[in-house]
């Protein structure tokens, strides 16, 4: 089974088109939505569908997941983004994992929603460093055995870039998989924001990661709803 762990906070217009996404799939999986005190209706979404648990949890990508996967019954956790949905049949391909244990971890290639021809080169740059580094962002819908989750210490308790210090921990004993067609994330927030601003913010993590220079300062990651 799979346990489909999805952090939310304020996530009452993005939250819907991903749990009717998710809810279409077949396959043998639960859902557990972590809040992260929203003060939306991102609750009251959560709640309306009796197929999902909702679980509360401070605000923080890290401390939310690290909340759900206590509580995942699961073989395989998958942490999907809130603003993020997963291509048709992707939770029965990943339940037909679960017996070959050559296969411990994984994600997908992303894509931004939209014809715009920056956010697509995001995407591109996104995709060609995970090929090469196995690095997977959080909004690849990143997914791993509970087991080897909990032996790596889950997720560090820190307010940013949990996911690249997860699998940097990850990559170091098993070679995550990616697989096609991709997840399709929300733009809007990248739109709110700014299109060229958000591509320069992506490259400059990338450029910090890759270099491993220190960590740019919270503020240069601004929580745009």
């Amino acid at each position: 089974m799979i346990s489909v762990i999805i952090p939310a906070y304020n996530e009452e217009k993005t939250l819907p088109p991903t749990l009717r996404c998710l809810l279409e799939q077949p396959g043998d999986y639960e859902v557990i939505a972590v809040d992260g005190e929203s003060d939306d209706r991102t609750c009251e979404i959560a709640r309306a569908e009796p197929r999902i648990r909702l679980l509360r949890a401070p605000k923080g990508r890290a401390s939310q997941m690290n909340a759900g996967a206590r509580e995942a019954r699961g073989a395989w956790l998958l942490f999907l983004h809130a603003d993020t949905r997963l291509p048709d049949g992707a939770l029965a391909r990943l339940n037909s994992f679960e017996t070959d244990l050559t296969i411990q971890a994984g994600g997908f290639l992303h894509r931004f929603s939209g014809t715009d021809w920056r956010l697509k080169l995001v995407s591109h740059l996104d995709n060609f460093r995970c090929r090469r580094t196995r690095i997977i962002y959080g909004d690849q819908a990143m997914f791993v055995r509970r087991e080897l989750f909990k032996r790596l210490g889950g997720f560090p308790d820190q307010p940013i870039l949990e996911d690249v210090a997860f699998c940097e921990k990850l990559v170091r004993v098993t070679t995550p998989i990616l697989l096609a067609p991709p997840v399709l994330t929300d733009s809007r927030k990248f739109v709110k924001m700014g299109v060229w601003r958000s591509l320069t913010r992506v490259l400059l993590i990338i450029l910090c990661v890759e270099l491993h220079l220190p960590v740019l300062p919270r503020a240069f990651f601004q929580d745009t709803r």
